[in-house]
């Protein structure tokens, strides 16, 4: 077989390698090693494909890709040479059982060449996100973060959460850790600032001031309760917060309540002491905050029982913004620094860094990591492992953070083990589940109907495997639970069929389940097994989980194939356990129904017209009052409508009334 060409460089970028003692440079010509007669025969073959492919290797910087049987991407390397790295994985011995497992399932490679190795580092982490591949070290939660935006496109500043892309122009301030950490910000500068929260077409709409200018929330520049140019005062003594002069602030406002009370204005100096008090609280609720660090993000590595915990803190404006735990995958030989090189690549390829990166443990690619966060932000970027002073102080706060998570997700995840196992025992499976989905429809008369199903394993509900399915097919009688049931798995073991079979994983969590509970009762169960046994899946369990007499909890009833229909004793570990999962199926289909309902109650029949965006949407209810306005407006009316040619207008006239 001929190896294929070098790929092109326009591919996308990925994370960084996991460096080995196997990895040791070696002679770009060495010759091959003498056979070993321990060495298992897969190691050889893979061996053996890989010199194929190390004599195309190019010698600079690039990646590598290994590639397994079926085309799944077994690992994604870098290197500053990569001829010289693919040599490392030549030998025959000397390899951890990581690598040696990885070298027997490589049957083929692909390169990319890049012209830095900072490149390179970029083009891994970005590959590593996208490919997932099982023998690298994978960042499990990769949400973006929210920020607090002050808004520049009004006369009156709104102050507002936000995620995502920076579309709006505004201040942005942030990371937060968490949503909770920018609610409670959000709700104590709106007490400590009276900045509005609201949308502008409920700004623009209003006539008299709204609930939050009576709970002293907001300024009320709506209707005039406030100056345009006083409540600028207040906007730019948030942003003056926000940016790390806090102690001016508070400063400020204090002498003017010391002023307004020797005036004699006690109500106004009331108010100043609220928004004093609103500002302490602020930074009373962030715990440590660093004198001497403005701005950091922490990362501090745990690893106990062959599991690993990074925490990270940001700090911005000498302010301590949150904390989030993360609990990557990754190998049990690796140690702390191998797994914390790898998770920042992958990190900041899609998070903004601050000016300081403080480490618990020094990392191989600091100075790479550096230049890359310095080219991206157009800034100096330090990446350090600090070992004295407060920005050591802040690490150890991390690690303690890191260690107490850990310990935590190993407690909980023993916990949810022993449940699977007693799961198994109830409905005589020969092991524990790895992979429980659970089934629930929803819908209201038959309308906007929705399939639902939940997925649990050993580390809880795993919220990424999710699915919804829309109700499709249209021999289905609205409310038919049954059929809607057996269209649901029937489309989710159609396509589990249709899926290539991977090599199995010990580590990686199944795509297949190995039991399915359905919420209902005896005929959700025949109609379950009979789309089971139609679909062709085979290994599956069933069970279907009926509710008790009058709905109570602790009176269910259990159908399993080969059994009398039972139920469990009401202390029963087990039965609290199903009872988590049917609830959370419940949960998890009635929001998405009811999303799905209120998406169809506000649908505007301006929305179903090719052409028409947000802009001439809102110039047309403007002009109309109503979408039955529009409807009604004849041909010449809506030609005058500002912001609507003649061409739309013609567009819009002939859409009802071909009564679309």
């Amino acid at each position: 077989m001929t190896p294929p060409p070098i790929a092109p460089r326009d591919l996308p970028p990925e994370e960084d390698d996991i460096v080995d003692a196997s990895d040791a440079p070696i002679e770009e010509d060495a010759p091959p090693e003498e056979d070993a007669p321990q060495t298992p025969e897969s190691v050889k073959r893979g061996v053996a494909v890989i010199k194929k492919y190390w004599k195309h290797a190019p010698n600079g910087p690039g990646v590598y890709r290994m590639i397994a049987e079926n085309g799944e991407v077994l690992y994604v390397g870098k290197a500053k040479n990569v001829r010289k790295r693919v040599a490392s994985y030549t030998r025959l011995a000397g390899h951890v059982n990581r690598i040696a497992r990885m070298i027997s399932a490589t049957t083929s490679m692909v390169f990319i060449s890049v012209e830095t190795e900072t490149e390179a580092l970029l083009l891994e982490a970005n590959l590593i996100k996208q490919m997932k591949p099982r023998f690298n070290v994978l960042m499990r939660d990769d949400k973006s973060f929210p920020y607090i935006l002050i808004a520049r496109d009004h006369a009156a500043p709104q102050i507002a959460k936000h995620r995502g892309a920076r579309v709006r122009k505004g201040d942005y301030f942030g990371p937060f850790a968490s949503v909770w950490a920018v609610n409670r910000a959000l709700n104590a500068l709106e007490r400590a600032f009276l900045l509005r929260s609201c949308a502008q077409s409920f700004y623009d709409n209003r006539t008299r001031p709204c609930l939050l200018y009576q709970i002293k929330r907001c300024a009320g520049p709506c209707t005039g309760e406030i100056s345009i140019d006083d409540y600028a005062v207040l906007v730019q003594e948030a942003r003056d917060f926000l940016s790390g002069k806090s102690r001016s602030v508070r400063e400020q406002l204090a002498t003017e309540m010391t002023e307004a009370a020797e005036k004699l204005e006690f109500e106004r100096a009331a108010r100043l002491r609220d928004r004093i008090s609103a500002l302490s609280a602020i930074q009373g609720a962030q715990g440590i905050n660093p004198r001497s660090v403005e701005e950091a993000d922490v990362f501090a590595i745990a690893k106990d029982a062959g599991r690993f915990c990074i925490e990270a803190f940001f700090f911005r404006a000498y302010q301590n913004w949150g904390n989030r735990s993360y609990f990557p995958r990754a190998d049990a030989s690796l140690t702390e620094a191998e797994v914390l090189d790898s998770f920042l690549a992958q990190f900041y390829d899609e998070h903004p860094s601050a000016r300081c990166v403080l480490l618990s443990h020094p990392i191989e690619d600091s100075a790479l990591l550096e230049d890359a966060l310095s080219a991206k932000l157009r800034r100096n970027v330090d990446v350090i492992a600090p070992q004295r002073g407060e920005k050591r102080e802040l690490v150890e706060h991390a690690l303690n953070n890191a260690k107490q998570a850990l310990g935590r997700k190993l407690a909980e995840d023993a916990s949810q083990l022993r449940l699977l196992a007693a799961l198994g025992e109830v409905f005589g499976l020969p092991a524990a589940p790895r992979r429980v989905e659970v089934y629930d429809n929803s819908h209201t008369g038959g309308q906007q109907a929705i399939g639902a199903m939940i997925v649990a394993g050993p580390s809880g509900f795993m919220k990424t495997h999710y699915r919804t399915f829309n109700i499709k097919s249209a021999d289905i009688a609205p409310g038919d639970d049954y059929g809607m049931m057996r269209e649901v798995l029937t489309r989710r073991f159609a396509r589990l069929a249709k899926e290539p079979e991977k090599e199995a994983d010990p580590e990686a969590f199944p795509a297949k389940p190995d039991l399915v509970l359905i919420d209902g009762g005896r005929g959700q169960f025949d109609v379950a097994r009979e789309a089971l046994r139609e679909s062709g899946v085979e290994g599956v369990a069933l069970a279907s989980i009926a509710k008790g007499r009058d709905r109570d909890a602790g009176r269910e009833q259990f159908f399993v194939v080969g059994r009398e229909p039972f139920r469990l004793p009401p202390h029963d570990p087990a039965l609290y356990f199903v009872q988590r999962l049917r609830d959370e199926a419940h949960r998890f289909a009635i929001g998405t129904h009811r999303a799905r309902r209120k998406k169809e109650f506000t649908k505007n029949p301006l929305d179903e017209i090719a052409g028409i965006g947000p802009s001439r949407k809102r110039a047309l209810l403007l002009a109309f009052g109503s979408a039955k306005g529009v409807a009604r407006a004849g041909l010449s009316d809506l030609e005058k409508t500002p912001g609507i040619n003649k061409a739309t207008a013609r567009m819009v006239y002939d859409h009802f009334q071909r009564g679309d």
